[in-house]
């Protein structure tokens, strides 16, 4: 069951969305969430589990929808001045909290059960705010798909699938790297 993202409710359904959301958050502070259940969450927020089944479906469908308004950004990403320190800094910000054991669950649970291009799109929306910043400097600014591919994918990649998440140094590499001039694409002739 897909998160159903275009709901917006107020008064009483807010209410009790974030009574549940508050539940799991403090749930998972204080157990493991593997002995997280819809029933248990459900007591703690003060709703019937049949409340939770109704609008998320599933505990995986819950988690991934608590992840995802965890990661929504609340302010803009820091402007130091320049376009390699505004990427410095996000990229930094977003391996730090993303290599956390909280940051890894939340990654887990929304590559599991989220809306496809969900989490590209909170990202693309971090990285076109810095980018807007520069638009007007005479200097080439790379594209959202170019610091996606080049910065984000590897930087998440290591977090999820290697023994290790990436240095700052490597990061910093990273981002160096896509800010060089994007090469010409190469024309085959026959």
């Amino acid at each position: 069951m897909a998160i159903k993202e275009g709901l917006r409710p107020g008064g009483r359904s807010a209410r009790v969305q974030e009574s549940i959301h508050r539940a799991v958050r403090e749930l998972l502070e204080e157990q493991e969430r593997s002995t997280l259940t819809v029933p248990l969450i459900a007591t703690r927020a003060g709703v019937t589990p049949s409340t939770i089944y109704r609008r998320w479906g599933d505990l995986a469908t819950l988690l991934a929808d608590v992840a995802l308004a965890h990661m929504r950004p609340d302010s803009e990403p820091a402007n130091t001045g320049n376009l390699r320190g505004d990427l410095l800094a996000w990229a930094e910000q977003y391996l730090d909290e993303m290599s956390s054991e909280p940051g890894r669950n939340m990654m887990r649970d929304v590559q599991c059960s989220a809306t496809p291009g969900y989490c590209a799109t909170i990202l693309s929306g971090q990285l076109r705010i810095i980018l807007d910043r520069y638009r007007s400097s005479s200097a080439p600014l790379p594209d959202v798909d170019r610091l996606l591919n080049l910065v984000v994918a590897p930087t998440v990649f290591r977090i999820l699938f290697a023994a290790a998440p990436l240095k700052v140094e490597e990061l910093h590499e990273l981002v160096d790297i896509a800010l060089l001039p994007a090469p010409e694409p190469h024309s085959r002739t026959n």
